[in-house]
């Protein structure tokens, strides 16, 4: 029976470790230095948003594409997982239509492409009439996704992985190698790295090419109509309008900023503001009074989202004698990519196991 120790319990290393559970042959245990229920801005996960709106091209999208059927099962068969079915709407500026035709790179060029991959793979996707667009909106479209409570889905993971025998452990680590909260005699035979942003620090890995990518949103107990995001603001590039009710009375987040290599933890109040101004002016249903004065806000929240230069690492590496399959550099995708790259964990999990038995 190997003995796999994922490191990293955010919804990266949660899943993996939830779907390395499901084989019994596998031993897993999760290692990690911040654990569900706590909110510090190095453990993006509880600060994400979260939804489906996919954000690959359709070269890339390979992940994306796994990981919705298993969103939309949860939503819809598994409501203690805090996921539900949601009307998402996505609306293309007049002011953003040359550089989203650029053919630019940018994650933003794909979620509002105008004839995206992703129209064949959702619910019910349709491009929107004239009369329903907001002033100052070129076009936009409609399709089903789904919205993620993650104050509910983490601690549903954790649950799973619990009734499959997995064990946590808390441990701030400075090696990838140097897991002792497990013992001294535990031998780690595979280590999965989903550490997210501190992949750039952990010892043994020490990936220079993360950075964060600033993430202010305030939640609400207002609920908007639909989820909505636009395509840009008149704010600055760094900033998004996009809104979205979670689960279970969850609330509703209103966002927000992109802040490439941007560390600040504390909410800026200024952008809180310009923040909730957005949200009102694009979806004036969220308050009576069509004012943010109105926005019955619960609280304001920062986290950082693991950008990493070349995109996600998904791959293993032997690190002295030891093989480590890494999977984190999500930047803002985390949840909606979460099942399919999990199952390529798996797989390269069990590419490992074959090799040790040749």
């Amino acid at each position: 029976m190997p003995n796999i120790v994922v490191i990293g319990a955010g919804v990266s290393g949660l899943t993996s470790a939830y779907l390395l559970s499901k084989e019994p042959r596998n031993n897993v245990a999760v290692v990690a230095k911040h654990m569900p229920g706590d909110h510090d801005i190095e453990y993006a996960s509880p600060w994400a948003g979260a939804n489906y709106m996919p954000m690959s091209t359709k070269s890339a999208s390979r992940w994306e594409r796994r990981t919705w059927p298993h969103l939309k099962r949860l939503a819809t068969n598994v409501p203690e997982a805090g996921i539900h079915l949601q009307k998402s709407r996505l609306y293309r500026r007049t002011a953003d239509l040359e550089r989203l035709r650029s053919g630019g790179t940018s994650a933003l060029n794909n979620v509002f492409a105008e004839n995206p991959w992703y129209r064949d793979l959702v619910d019910d996707y349709r491009d929107l009439r004239a009369d329903e667009l907001p002033p100052g909106i070129a076009s936009g479209c409609e399709f089903g996704s789904v919205c993620i409570n993650p104050a509910l889905y983490l601690p549903w993971l954790v649950g799973q992985c619990r009734a499959n025998g997995v064990t946590f452990h808390r441990e701030a680590l400075s090696h990838v190698l140097n897991i002792r909260s497990l013992g001294p005699s535990y031998k780690a035979d595979i280590i999965v790295n989903a550490t997210g942003l501190s992949a750039a620090k952990l010892g043994g890995v020490m990936d220079k090419t993360m950075f964060p990518i600033r993430g202010q949103t305030v939640l609400v107990r207002n609920v908007a109509p639909q989820m909505i995001c636009v395509s840009g603001t008149d704010d600055g590039d760094d900033h998004a309008c996009y809104m979205m009710t979670r689960a279970t009375g969850g609330g509703t987040i209103l966002g927000g900023t992109m802040q490439n290599g941007n560390w600040e933890s504390q909410p800026d109040l200024n952008i809180a503001n310009c923040i909730m101004q957005r949200a009102v002016s694009i979806a004036p249903e969220l308050t009576k009074s069509n004012g943010a004065e109105d926005l019955d806000i619960i609280r304001h929240g920062v986290g950082l989202r693991p950008g990493r230069e070349a995109g996600v690492r998904l791959e293993k590496e032997e690190i002295d004698g030891i093989w480590v399959v890494h999977n984190y550099g999500h930047a803002g995708w985390g949840y909606q990519g979460s099942y399919g790259c999990a199952e390529e964990v798996v797989a390269l999990v069990n590419e490992i196991q074959v090799r040790a038995k040749l």
